[in-house]
């Protein structure tokens, strides 16, 4: 049985794999053209990956800031999906609503929903969700100060540490059809999209796959019950 103290682990682990993460987005979005504190105020504020490499990918080739907002806002879209998913066992109102909606990132949802119980699952959302912001703001601005002094931040293999985390987590939830067919579809558009589409992009074509497949056994059922 999951206790809570394996769930903290859990969450301090992928903590600390995104978070180390955050060194390359800081160091490229300072080569990209921003100063050390418009990095850390994207990390603050903004604080979705996907989002912050989209905006500074733009910005770093050219384009215009409209441009990087109208790219980081439709990677945005996935956490609000997201959303949907956590809202059904965090019961929050108030102040922690806003709370939740600035944690509410592929971390948490991700160390969230693969707990067996609605309390554990509120532990795994907010303990990874303070995890990763405390260590992603840190390691973003460590790799801002560094900046180009690094070289190419993937050859540190920073950008592996937190992929490994999630199939460490997601590994045990592939034994039903469902998910086996959710996880093969996700990735095979996943493949055939990153070579052609911009950063972020295959993360909602993968966000998209899993809903089809989530949908096709209901829309199934449906029309075999139709006379």
């Amino acid at each position: 049985m999951t206790t809570a103290r394996q769930v903290s682990r859990q969450s301090w682990s992928v903590g600390i794999a995104t978070g180390a993460y955050g060194i390359s987005f800081g160091a490229l979005s300072v080569a990209s053209g921003l100063d050390v504190w418009q990095t850390v105020a994207l990390s603050t504020l903004m604080f979705t990956g996907g989002s912050q490499f989209a905006f500074v990918g733009v910005i770093g080739s050219g384009g215009a800031g409209l441009a990087a907002i109208a790219a980081a806002s439709l990677l945005g879209i996935r956490n609000g999906l997201y959303g949907l998913q956590v809202a059904r066992f965090l019961d929050v109102r108030g102040p922690r609503r806003l709370a939740a909606a600035q944690l509410t990132i592929d971390e948490s949802t991700v160390v969230g929903i693969v707990q067996p119980t609605d309390e554990l699952r509120r532990q795994g959302f907010w303990t990874t969700g303070i995890a990763v912001y405390i260590f992603w703001n840190a390691f973003t601005l460590l790799g801002a100060i560094l900046g180009n002094a690094m070289g190419d931040p993937r050859r540190w293999g920073l950008d592996g540490a937190a992929a490994a985390a999630f199939i460490a987590l997601l590994w045990p939830r592939l034994r039903s059809r469902d998910a086996a067919a959710t996880a093969t579809a996700a990735v095979a558009l996943t493949l055939l999209t990153v070579p052609h589409a911009p950063p972020g992009i295959p993360v909602l074509v993968a966000v998209l796959a899993a809903v089809g497949v989530g949908l096709w056994p209901r829309r199934a059922a449906h029309e075999g019950a139709t006379p």
